[in-house]
């Protein structure tokens, strides 16, 4: 196995590589209401869910007027990554799929979307979508993993410079199915980061709900390496299941983005593919 890529971070590196929290499993089906800021029409259903922590996973519908960006270099060293300049194409951008993180951000609710679309031109783009710039021209369907006892907050990190949404346990999960809610950290290698997770809860088995997240270049075993260091990804599927020695083992698909504006989809090859700034997750409990 070759070494693991690693970026240098501006800050100090932490001790602890994953926060996580657990909370008992609530599942939301809703639609994106048009007129609606994206941030507007996913935090208001999760909200009157009484979700704190929350994955959700978007498909289909469209987005107008829509902005967003895409990774970038850094201009100077305090970050080891940054965002393109804005885009807005004019017009009706048709959402494929993404995934979005629910939380709060200086006490306001907030969200980090990362999805492919069509542009007006009709040309595949991908990257991060704007929170408060993006408005829904066609329903969107969706779907919510949360939990009403984590509560995410984007926390500033010295390690990167940057305020990341991070779990936090508020109560202890009720009876019934688990999902676990974790932030891993740069230079992290991302499947046994999902394997720990199950581990350190106690799951049999798992299952990736959403995930959105940076991991520096890409290597997928049914698709084209990915050299951009820079990259903003979601997961497409994820399940972590005991193998023949009863040894817990991931296996990742997701969709990215790069620099370069790259766009690449793919079963990552395990063991090969570090964090950049930060992933987003979240675990259902499955029985294995």
């Amino acid at each position: 196995m070759a070494e693991l890529r690693r970026i240098t971070q501006p800050g100090p590196v932490a001790a602890e590589r994953i926060e996580s929290a657990v909370g008992a499993l609530k599942v939301l089906d809703f639609i994106l209401e048009p007129g609606l800021t994206i941030n507007a029409a996913i935090c208001g259903p999760l909200l009157n869910a009484g979700m704190g922590a929350a994955q959700v996973e978007i498909s289909g519908g469209a987005f107008g007027p829509f902005t967003y960006v895409m990774p970038a270099a850094s201009p100077d060293e305090t970050h080891a990554a940054w965002y393109s300049r804005a885009f807005a194409p004019e017009g009706v951008t048709k959402l494929e799929r993404g995934n979005v993180t629910f939380g709060r951000k200086e006490g306001a609710p907030f969200i980090h979307c990362h999805a492919f679309w069509i542009e007006p031109d009709g040309t595949r783009h991908g990257g991060h979508v704007m929170p408060h710039e993006a408005v829904v021209a066609e329903p969107i369907r969706a779907r919510a993993y949360g939990a009403t006892e984590v509560e995410t907050t984007a926390d500033f990190d010295p390690e990167t410079n940057f305020p990341l949404f991070t779990p936090h346990a508020e109560n202890a999960p009720a009876d019934g199915p688990r999902i676990a809610f974790a932030r891993v950290r740069p230079n992290t290698e991302l499947f046994g980061a999902v394997e720990e997770i199950c581990q350190r809860h106690g799951f049999k088995g798992g299952r990736l709900r959403g995930g959105v997240g940076s991991i520096i270049g890409a290597r997928f075993s049914n698709a084209p390496e990915v050299e951009d260091y820079a990259t903003e990804v979601f997961v497409t599927s994820g399940v972590i299941a005991p193998d023949a020695t009863g040894a817990l083992v991931a296996d990742i698909s997701l969709s990215l983005v790069g620099l370069s504006g790259v766009l690449a989809e793919g079963r990552l090859v395990r063991g090969e593919n570090p964090v950049l700034i930060t992933f987003e997750l979240a675990v259902e409990e499955t029985a294995g």
